[in-house]
């Protein structure tokens, strides 16, 4: 079985770990996998290369609309007899030369149900399977974009060990090594809802915020700390976030929304507790009570009494966290589930040759 797996790399974000989880897996259950890495220049793709481990591609891809990267994309995917896409620019230009296509749709963002939910559908239309990362977010593929039900799969993110460092972290800068540490590991975009962890550290006892990742919301909540008077350290994207798992007291999570959430299932991992948001599929991986407290969106103040509440006594959820981890999420299921949606799209694609022929 011959796959070509296709996604923008600017980075090593929350699709991109999956990926360098999910294609050596499928390389061991015996898929002749590769990936093709449209580039993003004004970004980091160069991480991503240096951690992946099978064999791969990579074509520039400074700009979103770009007629030329289709015709490149297209013939990077001859001979393969499935084409995997991730994310937008992946589904348009992976589409128009697959011979068959499966497509993961990783996020929620709400653009995807606007004007072009229409390009989503036509995509869906074009793939043998479309896999939801969540039944959250399966529920909203097919009831605010319009996907048909019966093309879409869910298959959860699966992880078994901690993100392996691809170097040192560089010494802390305005972090108080005395502080407890309230961890945060997510792009510095709205969606994450930093600035609500912020806003609520005016709330909570002796505690720093660290958020390990880049952005463009950086100067916005370096401004809404100085101007809050609050302890929040931005080291940026870090080599070594497991480091920096170890250290914290509890993972912080306040999305407005979320496709996944790897960063909770890390934190799972390192049996920390976490406090997230109650939005999209983190129900789903965080239960409320067992493995971590969830609180409304948009509520520095509900989201500082749940951290202060599990800074005094964490009991046993960050063990519970890990057990759950660990049963409901490893790779071998994500690898398998991935392997039969491969065999079904394939099937339909003999079927649909056999009756063509006949």
């Amino acid at each position: 079985m011959k796959v070509l797996h296709v996604h923008r790399i600017g980075g090593i974000g929350g699709s991109e770990r999956h990926l360098l989880t999910l294609l050596p897996a499928l390389a061991e259950r015996g898929v002749d996998v590769r990936f093709l890495g449209l580039d993003d220049p004004s970004r980091a793709p160069d991480p991503f290369y240096e951690a992946l481990t099978v064999p791969y591609d990579r074509l520039s891809a400074p700009r979103d609309v770009d007629p030329a990267l289709a015709w490149r994309v297209a013939r990077a995917a001859r001979g393969a007899e499935l084409v995997h896409t991730h994310l937008v620019h992946a589904d348009v230009y992976g589409a128009l030369g697959a011979r068959r296509l499966v497509s993961t749709k990783h996020n929620d963002d709400p653009f995807r149900a606007g004007a072009f939910r229409f390009v989503e559908r036509t995509l869906a239309h074009r793939a043998a399977s479309v896999i939801a990362i969540t039944h959250a977010l399966e529920r909203f593929q097919v009831e605010r974009v319009g996907l048909p039900r019966e093309k879409v799969e869910v298959i959860h993110y699966g992880l078994d060990e901690l993100p392996r460092a691809w170097g040192s972290n560089p010494p802390p800068g305005a972090f108080r090594p005395d502080a407890r540490v309230l961890l945060a590991v997510c792009r510095l975009e709205p969606q994450k809802g930093v600035d609500v962890a912020i806003r609520a550290l005016r709330e909570i006892d002796d505690a720093q915020l660290v958020v390990l990742g880049e952005g463009p919301q950086r100067a916005e909540l370096e401004q809404l700390a100085r101007e809050l008077d609050v302890s929040v350290y931005l080291p940026g994207r870090v080599p070594d976030v497991t480091e920096w798992l170890r250290r914290a007291s509890m993972l912080v999570h306040p999305a407005r929304w979320e496709g996944f959430g790897l960063a909770l299932l890390e934190a799972m991992l390192a049996g920390l507790p976490v406090v997230a948001t109650n939005v999209s599929s983190i129900p789903e991986i965080v239960v409320d009570g067992e493995t971590g407290v969830l609180v409304p969106p948009d509520d520095p103040s509900a989201l500082a009494a749940a951290v202060n509440r599990v800074l005094r006594d964490p009991g046993d959820l960050g063990a519970r966290g890990l057990t759950r981890a660990r049963a409901e999420f490893s790779v071998a299921k994500m690898a398998d589930h991935t392997m039969a949606v491969y065999e079904q799209a394939l099937k339909r694609g003999n079927e649909g040759t056999a009756k063509a022929g006949a």
